[in-house]
């Protein structure tokens, strides 16, 4: 099991090293298009070079999915666009919210919508956010391979699919407002740095500095890219910016 929170408010080095030392181990933040909420890139760099793992989730609205298979198509699709500019790695996953007390005759829809989404989105798992309900109906309906429970308008109940738990809401955490989870596997989170290795910033750019003067005094083309290419993925692997 893993110790993580979702959270609006985007995180600082500051916040994300604190959580970092009070043993969280993934962060939920929001893929989302231009808004106060919405993940950036450079905050993508910040969480991963605190150590933290990354969960996306796409939510314009709460009762987005209520607009069914067209909704999620093109909600889908702008996610996509968002996660390739975050540098999330395909293979991971997006969650998609219900954030709702859905009933059982909006059901239907709600399964439309993230069928739509999972279409939209071929390079990524799909998840599903929602109610023990939501993520039951989805599960049985084949509409997704990822589920996100809350426990909210669940009535006590937890499902035994759920890759992450929603446990508890709206406390405030290292100054900033969250809301807890936790995880049991397969969650699909992701991180710019790769797992289990971490290059500091600044010996990558040391190295980056001997390859640079490779670069200048190299005779040919493919020797210059290859200097080129060798340098960003030094930046990668330190969590830097490509150049």
């Amino acid at each position: 099991m893993a110790k993580g929170f979702d959270c609006a408010t985007p995180l600082t080095e500051s916040t994300a090293a604190a959580f970092k030392r009070d043993g969280y181990v993934f962060a939920a933040r929001y893929l989302v298009p231009s808004s106060w909420k919405a993940l950036s890139r450079s905050e993508v760099e910040i969480i991963s070079n605190a150590g933290l793992q990354i969960v996306s989730v796409f939510e314009t609205t709460a009762n987005r999915a209520l607009g069914g298979r067209a909704a999620g198509l093109s909600d889908g699709a702008t996610a996509m666009a968002l996660a390739a500019q975050m540098g999330q790695p395909a293979g991971s996953a997006i969650y998609f919210a219900v954030d709702f007390d859905a009933t059982p005759t909006q059901m239907a829809t709600i399964i439309e919508y993230i069928k739509g989404a999972s279409n939209a989105t071929p390079n990524y798992y799909t998840g599903v956010y929602g109610s023990y309900s939501v993520v039951e109906a989805v599960y049985a309906a084949g509409a997704c391979s990822r589920f996100w429970q809350t426990y909210s308008w669940s009535g006590g109940r937890q499902s035994d699919i759920a890759n992450i738990y929603q446990h508890r809401n709206d406390i405030t955490v290292n100054g900033i407002p969250v809301d807890l989870n936790e995880s049991y596997g397969a969650e699909g989170w992701w991180s710019i740095v790769p797992s289990g290795y971490s290059l500091d910033a600044d010996d990558a750019n040391k190295i980056i500095g001997f390859l640079k003067a490779g670069y200048e005094t190299a005779n040919d083309e493919q020797g210059k890219e290859d200097f080129h290419r060798l340098a960003n993925e030094l930046r990668k692997a330190s969590g830097q910016p490509e150049e």
